[in-house]
């Protein structure tokens, strides 16, 4: 089970002719293989090509007089399927320590996290890896948090109260995403089928203070491109790692300050590597996204006025420590939900503008509203490898919403939901409209299996404060959600983020997988895989991946690669870092099975 102070909130993820070529070319593929496998690589050859067929633009659908429609444009060649493997992920080895038992410790390969079969739901049959075949296999990334280190507002200024409200990675987060980028784009398949992978879904919290800067840096790295993790003054870092404060770890000075007492180490010419410009290498897969609450509040916590906060974003003032009992007041208001419309935060700005630190003002760190999130995911040049939008469509943009469905293969359909509460505080829920949206889309889709994508999971949507752009809509909680899925036995899991932790949650007739971040410790994604046991019941494999970087780490090496490693290393041992976000074995390898409906 989760707890409560496990993630401060403020970070917070195919006719039959066609069908028979196709197996007889994925046979010669895997002729070396056995049986098992080759059943296997045969059948989700079949399925490839329905996986397939939605990645054109405009392939999601969220209109409302329509909401279901899911279109279909577009068809890309069928791969082969490759040979089940765990190559690249958990199940052959994790990061893990192999230095020391306390202070800062040295990161290298440990121990694989093995594959558990969990039925809570129905039994597991035997031979069911004899007959089983793939129809859907994808990959999750959630909560990667691409942090502007240097925006004026940001809440670091609260680690007098709370060690875990600064990371001292935070300047790597986009080398870090750049490196499980690559990782996802070197697996051959699903590790459990060799089913090609079809398809990315964000599940949101991909930026992490609302900021145009961070939004491009987002779409930037998943399409492939060259960033700069640098606003303000070119030529200069303007943060808290070199303000001389001692509650923030300084790399680059001999400052004996609070990290480095834990053993953090110094480490010349950080920050400017930190800077340095990164090249990702872009998904080849399409991908989907999905909103989180720091896509869309400041901070991930606050519905600030528009014109308050862009003028404080891109302003030359930068709040940077409070004294410890005021910070402490303001993260418990914040787990409350005290303050959702951010009141109290601008006092407290307010109050302390005589200690800020001038900083370079950036009109790039303005917040952004829904209608330029959709906007900039809707721009052909931000397409990549597609779809176009990446989900949405222009029916989002011109309806102000921001959920949509989207045909995953023959038989499947996605559901990404918008569950940030407009109104303020971390948690979440969906408006009527929403709810009655999703409703509609699961009678229409009463043939199609159904994943549900979304950010918060089920048991953080208890947040009803009115959307101030629809001041008279009620809200809705993840226990309606949670019922409306089990009366439509369609629907085969929720798959979502927000804690960074994982656990995954058996709900009668669907599960709940929740995984942990890309930004705290252990630093993962999931690839999942949906298959037909042919026997009654239907499995769900998920399998946890971590970035492509050495676990080693090198201090003198500031490479991309260098620094994407590091970035591990330093979550690692950041302190205040909860240390039960891997959660526990039936949480992470799996295999879940379901009654087929």
């Amino acid at each position: 089970m989760r707890t409560a102070a496990a993630v401060h909130p403020l970070r917070e993820s195919l006719g039959e002719r066609s069908r028979m070529s196709r197996i007889r070319s994925a046979a010669s593929a895997v002729a070396a293989l056995d049986r098992r496998t080759f059943l296997t690589a045969a059948a989700a050859t079949g399925a490839t090509a329905g996986l397939g067929i939605a990645f054109g633009p405009g392939s999601g659908s969220a209109k409302a007089s329509s909401p279901a429609t899911a279109r279909t444009v577009g068809r890309r060649v069928a791969q082969a399927p490759a040979a089940p493997s765990d190559a690249g992920t958990t199940l052959e080895t994790f990061s893990a320590p192999i230095t020391g038992t306390e202070g800062y410790r040295r990161l290298g390969d440990g121990p694989a996290w093995d594959r558990r079969i969990r039925t809570d739901i129905t039994g597991a049959k035997a031979g069911r890896e004899d007959r089983r075949t793939a129809i859907a296999s994808f990959v999750q990334l959630t909560d990667m948090h691409l942090a502007d280190v240097q925006h004026p507002l940001r809440y670091e200024f609260l680690r007098s109260g709370r060690t875990g409200a600064w990371r001292p990675h935070e300047a790597l987060t986009v080398v870090g995403l750049a490196s499980l980028i690559e990782r996802v784009n070197g697996l051959r398949g699903g590790p459990a089928t060799g089913a090609p992978l079809s398809f990315v879904m964000t599940t949101g919290d991909n930026t992490d203070n609302n900021s145009k800067i961070e939004l491009d840096w987002f779409l930037t790295a998943m399409n492939g491109g060259r960033i700069t993790p640098n606003t303000g003054d070119p030529r200069h870092y303007e943060g808290v790692q070199n303000s001389g404060l001692k509650e923030f770890w300084h790399p680059e000075q001999e400052l004996r300050d609070s990290d480095k007492q834990l053993g953090f180490p110094r480490i010349e010419g950080f920050l400017d590597a930190a800077l340095r410009t990164v090249n990702s290498p872009g998904l080849r897969l399409p991908w989907y996204s999905t909103i989180g609450n720091h896509d869309d509040l400041a901070g991930g916590v606050y519905s600030f006025g528009a014109d308050y906060i862009a003028d404080i974003a891109t302003g030359k003032r930068k709040l940077q420590l409070i004294p410890g009992d005021e910070a402490a007041a303001i993260y418990k208001g914040q787990r409350k939900g005290a303050d959702p419309k951010g009141v109290d935060m601008k006092a407290l700005v307010e109050a302390h503008a005589k200690e800020m630190r001038t900083v370079t003002p950036d009109e790039r760190r303005a917040p952004f509203t829904q209608k330029e999130y959709l906007a900039a995911h809707l721009d052909p040049l931000a397409a990549g490898p597609g779809p176009v939008g990446h989900g949405y469509t222009k029916d989002n943009l011109e309806e102000g919403t921001l959920y949509y469905s989207f045909r995953i293969s023959e038989n499947v359909i996605g559901i990404s939901l918008d569950t940030t509460d407009p109104g303020g505080h971390y948690t979440g829920s969906i408006g009527t409209a929403q709810l009655k949206w999703l409703e509609r889309t699961l009678k229409e889709h009463k043939d199609d299996y159904v994943i549900v994508y979304s950010h918060h999971y089920s048991d953080s949507m208890d947040n009803m404060n009115a959307d101030p752009a629809r001041p008279g809509e009620a809200r809705h909680g993840g226990d309606e959600v949670v019922s409306l899925f089990k009366a439509h036995p369609h629907v085969l899991a929720w798959i979502n983020g927000h804690s960074h932790q994982n656990e995954i949650t058996p709900h009668d007739t669907f599960w709940e997988i929740t995984t942990a971040s890309h930004v705290d410790f252990p630093q993962l994604a999931r690839v999942i895989e949906v298959v037909d046991n042919h026997d009654g019941t239907l499995s769900l494999f998920t399998t946890l991946i971590e970035a492509a970087a050495p676990r080693r780490t090198d201090f003198e090496d500031l490479s991309q690669t260098g620094l994407a490693a590091l970035y591990r290393e330093l979550a690692f041992n950041a302190p205040g870092a909860s240390q039960t976000l891997a959660g526990d074995p039936d949480d992470r390898n799996t295999e879940l099975l379901l009654r087929k409906p």
